[in-house]
């Protein structure tokens, strides 16, 4: 996997799986752990890395209990919310969050979401979302992340992370990795992504880094193939990359269906099924369950091995202090009703409570208005159209402005695009209880003070919304593009978008208004990047709202932007081009397949996707990554750089690790002990890791795979979470000065991007997001700025070395408004080795 040609590589092997337990803050959640585990029997042992069959439990997954030691862990969707419960908020998407560029508020966003799922008795957060990062524009669960860059899905991944988890609750980052498309996503002939070394290290890997670093619970590895081996039984992806160089201490879980095999998986390095029912959806075949147990008695799969995954989840669950009062899960994913099957999928008996209808909100609803207004992107104001003031005559146009029948959820986990979207849809979709419509919103506030609100909502009768246009003082215009996963399609959109057009005629929707209203403020929102290119230059298209997918709060912040009760401040997190070809051939979906049923995607670009792709072939996007405008106005002073330690090359020497794995007992017990017990009466459908009496297995020899009695050198990058301890060393300070020079307070988010130098010899993107910050000013005010870049962001990954490198002879970098709006430079020249 060192090639950067572009061309499919493989992933070479790397066993055996490292064991948790090497890290100093994990140290008294493993010697906990080992005490339990060190008192289980093989079949209690083989209970917890299983999910008990789809549907068998009142989560989407759920681990077998052990009674009387261990309880059965739920796992629960997911990124914006509590999928499948009642009185719960759907707060902004991913993509939102990451709009806002706020550390602040994307933390507290994890936290609240990760209060909500607590109180409903979720252990297991199916979130957030870091892959897909966005290599393909059209890509539908895109929205699910938040952006396109891996620094600014790093750190949002590392904010999330921690404000889930200081509630208690085990997060998990996914899909690891290269989970792009949802096109051929799926089964055993899925697609594979062949993806070079230094692509892997600098642009997908990279925010799974920060995870880790954030001490991330859970890791869910993909549907998809790496370098044409199922991601969750690639050795070198889980054993190699993932536990040993990022030094993860938790858990790695399959998606849902996501195991194709059961001792190569768990080989490899894979620690729990979900849902437990194998290769066939809600087929009850478990790869694992008694699978599990016969692989152990027959030694192809190690005890330590087995050991190690019990311990990684038991050493999780005491981490997140879940052994101490954690609530039991009072809601069914499966139904409404109050009481119904306790095993809604065994179809009998028991019956009794299954759902308690807990109000878990509380105040979450003007934390989601917040998040969606600051997320909100303003990309054109001419004239200062907006904010709005007060204009007596309002037209609205546009079937995204309404809720159809008042109903937001109008199809099953949101698949289709009827009324305004707040969301894309999937498994990572909630229902929503409480949504503001933006038409709604929009003729509350104008009743306020006299105004009066005429709306067209059909987007196909384009004679009255021209004839309404014509009468107004101000129009806003509602379009949109949805998309989500591929399990759900809707129209001409399977999970990926087809082109990156708007829907439901979108724009002669805005031609017709803007033809006729010469005030016209176009609303999006979307999934992703939309081309505007019929409409963006028109003179009456004055004003463009980038709302993205804001969640229940849609119209509220809306309007809190729209009159100016807020100061937009959000910014891209991805390019918006004119064209999809502007994006490049490697940003194109694999739509039909490309090697009969065996799919493959190079990941021919590289490091250049996005804006880098865009200012390595010098193309002008409509509006680059990182752009946004404000009511008010800033400038930036030069910028000073301070070197922090010594600059050199190469990081320091991978550290020894700072705790010892626990140690047990190997002995493979007797075949009768994994008997079920006398008194046994299983339950209909549910997956256990029982064997039959009568049994006969025989240990040994196995046929490991090649290389696992020769354990390959450790990384030089690894030694601790997150990789080399060295690589997170404050190297440089950058430092300058921000001023609000226009009439109004507001945010501005400082960007700071590292620029290579010209005579490296090593082929680099143009300009890399490293550092922002978002400073709130008031009118006059000014501020220094400072930002801290690490080892980590300066480097490059060293294919031959194996480790990363600052370039020779040294960086540059820039400070700015945008990824094309620079306002300072500076290089900083490397000290001798």
């Amino acid at each position: 996997m060192r090639r950067q040609d572009g061309a499919a590589t493989t992933s070479p092997p790397w066993y055996p799986a490292p064991k948790g337990g090497t890290a100093k803050s994990w140290e008294e959640a493993y010697r906990k752990a080992a005490e339990l585990v060190g008192g289980l029997s093989l079949v209690e042992k083989a209970l917890t890395p299983i999910g008990t069959g789809w549907a068998m439990g009142p989560c989407v997954g759920n681990t077998g209990p052990v009674p009387g030691k261990f309880p059965s862990l739920c796992l629960q969707d997911g990124p914006l919310g509590v999928r499948f419960a009642d009185l719960i908020t759907a707060f902004p998407a991913g993509i939102t969050a990451g709009s806002t560029w706020n550390r602040d508020l994307i933390r507290r966003r994890g936290a609240a979401m990760a209060a909500e799922q607590k109180a409903k008795g979720v252990n297991v957060l199916l979130g957030p979302s870091m892959g897909a990062l966005g290599k393909f524009p059209a890509g539908g669960r895109n929205w699910e992340g938040f952006g396109s860059d891996p620094y600014l899905q790093g750190v949002a991944s590392y904010e999330a992370i921690t404000g889930i988890q200081s509630q208690g609750v085990i997060a998990t980052a996914k899909h690891w990795v290269a989970n792009e498309q949802e096109h051929f996503r799926q089964g055993v002939d899925a697609i594979s992504s062949n993806i070079d070394d230094r692509t892997m290290h600098e642009i997908y890997m990279w925010p799974f880094a920060d995870s880790v670093k954030a001490e991330v619970g859970s890791v869910m590895c993909s549907y998809n193939k790496v370098n044409n081996s199922a991601a969750c039984q690639n050795a070198y992806l889980q054993n190699g990359l993932l536990k040993d160089e990022l030094g993860f201490q938790g858990f790695i879980m399959s998606d849902w269906g996501a195991q194709m095999s059961g001792v190569a998986s768990v080989l490899a390095g894979m620690d729990m099924t979900m849902p437990g029912d194998g290769i066939d959806w809600d087929q009850r075949n478990s790869l694992l369950g008694p699978e599990l147990t016969k692989a152990v008695l027959n030694s192809s799969v190690p005890m330590d091995r087995l050991d190690d995954m019990v311990t990684r989840i038991v050493a999780t669950w005491y981490k997140l202090g879940q052994d101490s009062g954690y609530p039991e899960p009072n809601f069914s994913s499966w139904s409404k009703d109050d009481t119904g099957f306790i095993y809604w999928g065994s179809g009998e008996a028991p019956i009794g409570v299954i759902n308690q209808h807990i109000d878990v909100r509380a105040d979450h609803a003007s934390l989601a208005r917040e998040i969606a207004a600051e997320g909100t992107v303003l990309l054109k104001n001419d004239r200062n159209t907006l904010p709005l003031q007060q204009p007596m005559k309002i037209g609205v146009y546009g079937e995204d402005a309404i809720l159809i029948d008042g109903n937001p959820n109008l199809c099953p986990d949101r698949g289709c695009n009827r009324g305004t979207l707040m969301m894309g849809w999937g498994s990572g979709t909630v229902d929503i209880n409480d949504p503001k419509e933006p038409l709604a919103e929009i003729r509350a506030k104008a009743a306020t003070y006299g105004g009066v609100v005429e709306a067209v909502t059909d987007n196909n009768d384009i004679a009255a919304i021209s004839s309404s246009a014509k009468k107004q003082d101000v129009c806003i215009v509602f379009i949109n593009a949805a998309a989500g996963e591929g399990y759900l399609s809707w129209e001409n959109v399977y999970g990926d978008r087809p082109n990156l057009d708007a829907q439901k005629n979108g724009d002669n929707v805005v031609i017709a208004v803007a033809n006729n209203c010469d005030n016209t403020i176009v609303v999006v929102h979307s999934v992703g990047p939309v081309v505007m290119e019929k409409w963006v230059t028109k003179r009456q298209v004055r004003s463009i709202l980038w709302a993205n997918l804001p969640g229940q709060e849609s119209g509220s912040s809306l309007v809190d932007i729209l009159w100016g009760d807020v100061n937009p401040s959000g910014k891209l997190p991805y390019t918006i081009g004119r064209s999809l070809e502007d994006y490049g051939p490697g940003a194109q979906i694999l739509y039909e397949s490309n090697n009969g049923n065996r799919p493959q995607q190079d990941f021919e670009d590289g490091l250049f996707i996005d804006y880098r792709y865009f200012d390595r072939e010098k193309i002008q996007p409509r509006y680059e990554f990182g752009f946004g405008l404000s009511y008010t106005t800033f400038s930036y002073s030069p910028i000073t750089i301070t070197k922090l330690r010594p600059f050199t090359s190469h990081p320091s020497p991978r550290p020894p690790p700072e705790s010892t794995p626990p140690e047990y007992n190997s002995t493979i017990p007797p075949v009768d002990s994994t008997h079920p017990p006398g008194s046994f009466t299983p339950i209909n459908r549910l997956i256990y890791p029982y064997l039959p009496a009568g049994s006969s297995i025989t240990p040994g020899p196995y046929p490991y795979p090649d290389g696992y009695t020769t354990p390959p050198p450790l990384s030089p990058a690894g030694g601790a979470q997150g990789g080399n301890p060295s690589l997170w060393d404050p190297l440089l300070r950058v430092s300058f000065t921000l001023t609000n020079t226009g009439p109004v307070a507001g945010a501005e988010v400082a960007q700071l991007y590292v620029v290579p130098p010209t005579d490296s010899g090593v082929v680099m993107p143009v300009r890399q997001l490293r550092g922002f910050e978002k400073v709130f000013l008031q009118p006059g005010e000014s501020r220094v700025v400072e930002m801290e870049l690490t080892r980590r962001e300066v480097s490059f990954w060293d294919i031959e070395g194996q480790s990363w490198r600052v370039p020779v002879p040294g960086v540059g970098v820039t400070v700015g408004e945008s990824s094309r709006k620079g306002h300072g430079r500076g290089f900083v020249y490397l000290d001798r080795e």
